[in-house]
This record gives structure tokens, C-alpha cells and sequence, in this order.
């Protein structure tokens, strides 16, 4: 399960956030991405203030990390890149070739470098199992070796296992695998594609000979949801059977291929609405919703079968 998002300072560290840690545990997780966001001004900026406001500070990083730890979970520390104006991240990208006076890739992934390894070593002096070197970047995607430097960079100081999430659809178009642990993607598919992107995605898998399993995956708790799980804006009542047939669908069809490891699950946040008010809420987070209890079923299943 993916929990903290979006790391917005002071709503970790606080008694509501390890309440929030608690209840997530006791669904049956065993792993947990914490999931946090430095923001650029636009999709073209070159500045990433990740140690200012409202990025959560290195304290409550790492207190999210001991809290986790202390409920048995394994960790994956994810820092993520987001556009103040509203811009999606995938969408961040500037020219091919450097133009003097223009923003370029090299700016960047220089600012983007000085974020992941400041995540990178909090990630090792803490234990985190894993780090995830980015999400859903899908202008980045192409620039193989720019990614290659950072993961080598990233290596020189976190001994743990690295993964990269792409977006969906994107998982057979990034050619630089090899050069991490694990492939990840954000498994956002209708209901009814499933099985067809997962023979797609099987073919990467086995050409890659990596594990793999979704970064994230989830659909919202509102009605027309599970044809669209990746749009979080999309008009519809709150609907707590929309969530859970989407995620016997999903389960389902993943339990069938023996290569895909898991999930983390989107998302639980750090802060929960009062379990009474579920059925009012229409977001990603399962909890007091069908959906809960059936995550808690299959994945408490899982861990004692």
C-alpha cells in the first residue's frame, strides 16, 4: 500500500498519521511505499526546493520510515517530482538538444540527481528495502542515459534494491531495465483490459528478466470509475461496490501470472476521514470500504497460504 501522499509538511509526524499507520497494517500490508512530492514551478523549471515548504522535512521522513518499520511493514521510499501549476509530471520535459538561453534536460536532471540522492541516503541509514528513482515521467522516459548516471549515482550510496516506475502503457517502451532491480509501472487499466496488457507487459518482463509488480494500482470509490481508474477528476457518485468490482477484476487477473510480485497499492493518506464517513468518500483509499475488507482478506490470505 502507498502511504502519505503527498507529503505535505506537518501532516506526517502527528498522532493522526500514526493512527493512519496503524489502521493501513492492519489491512494484511506487508510492504509500503512512502510516497512524497517536491514541486517545480512549471513543467519547464529547473529548480527543485525539495528541503522547503511543502515537502515534508527530512525529520518526518524518516519518522514515516521508523513508524512503518515499527508495525513490521518493509519500506520503499519514493520521492516524486509534481508541477505547482497543475501540470502532470509525465508532461515535464523541455527540447531535445540544448538551446542557449532555453531550460535544458541537463539542468534538471542535475536538480532531479541532488533530490534522489538526498532520498537515497536517508533510504540507506534507515533500512529501506527499496527505493523507487521515479514516477510516471513519461517525457523522461527516453533520456537512457541520463537515467543510466543516476542510477550509477544512486548505487554509489544506497545499498538497497532500485526501482522505476513508469506510467501505464509505458512499460515496453523504456529501454534502460536493465539497469535496475525492479520494473514497476502504475497498473491503471479499465476493468476490462487487464488480461490483454498483462500478455503485453508479460513480454517485457520475461525480455527484461526482472521482477515485477505495480507500483501502483487502485481505482477510485465512485461510479464510471473502473473504466477510468486513472482519472481522479472524473464525475460520479460515491460507490463503494465500483471500487470492490474493480478490485476482484484486478486481483483476479494478476493471481493468474505467477511473475507479477504485488502491488502498492493507491493509496492510503496520512491523514484518514472517520471510517463512519466512508461510503461518502470517492477516493483511491479503501479503507472502511468493500474494497478494504476484501484487500485485507486476500492479502492476509497471501501471507499465510
Amino acid at each position: 500500500m502507498t502511504w502519505g501522499w503527498t507529503g505535505i509538511r506537518g501532516t506526517w509526524a502527528t498522532p493522526a498519521a500514526s493512527e493512519s499507520l496503524a489502521r493501513m497494517a492492519d489491512h494484511g500490508v506487508n510492504w509500503t511505499a512512502i510516497a512524497y512530492a517536491v514541486e517545480q514551478a512549471t513543467a519547464q523549471s529547473t529548480e527543485l526546493p525539495w528541503d522547503q515548504a511543502p515537502t515534508v522535512t527530512e525529520d518526518e521522513i524518516i519518522w514515516a520510515i521508523r513508524e512503518a518499520k515499527s508495525h513490521g511493514l518493509k519500506v520503499c521510499l519514493k520521492p516524486v517530482v509534481n508541477v505547482s501549476d497543475g501540470t502532470w509530471r509525465a508532461y515535464i520535459g523541455f527540447f531535445d538538444w540544448d538551446v542557449p538561453g532555453e531550460p535544458t534536460w541537463g539542468q534538471w536532471f542535475v536538480a532531479y540527481t541532488e533530490f534522489i540522492l538526498h532520498a537515497a541516503r536517508i533510504a540507506e541509514a534507515e533500512g529501506c528495502e527499496m527505493l523507487c528513482i521515479g514516477c510516471e515521467m513519461v517525457r523522461a522516459d527516453s533520456r537512457e542515459s541520463e537515467w543510466r548516471a543516476l542510477v550509477a549515482a544512486v548505487r554509489e550510496v544506497y545499498s538497497g534494491v532500485i526501482a522505476y516506475n513508469c506510467d501505464k502503457y509505458q512499460e515496453d517502451h523504456v529501454t534502460w531495465w536493465d539497469a535496475v532491480d525492479v520494473i514497476t509501472a502504475s497498473g491503471y487499466y479499465p476493468i476490462d483490459r487487464w488480461d490483454a496488457e498483462l500478455d503485453r507487459i508479460e513480454q517485457v518482463v520475461d525480455a527484461a528478466a526482472k521482477p515485477f509488480f505495480f507500483m501502483e494500482a487502485g481505482c477510485p470509490s465512485r461510479v464510471g470509475s473502473a473504466d477510468l481508474p486513472n482519472d481522479w477528476n472524473l464525475v460520479g457518485t460515491p460507490s463503494g461496490e465500483e471500487q470492490l468490482r474493480y478490485y476482484r477484476a484486478m486481483f483476479d487477473a494478476c493471481d493468474a501470472r505467477p511473475w507479477m510480485r504485488g502491488f502498492m497499492l493507491w493509496d492510503w493518506p496520512p491523514v484518514l476521514y472517520a471510517e463512519a464517513d466512508a461510503a461518502e468518500s470517492d477516493d483511491y483509499c479503501p479503507y472502511g470500504k468493500p474494497a478494504g475488507a476484501y484487500v485485507r482478506e486476500r492479502y492476509l490470505a497471501t501471507r499465510t497460504a
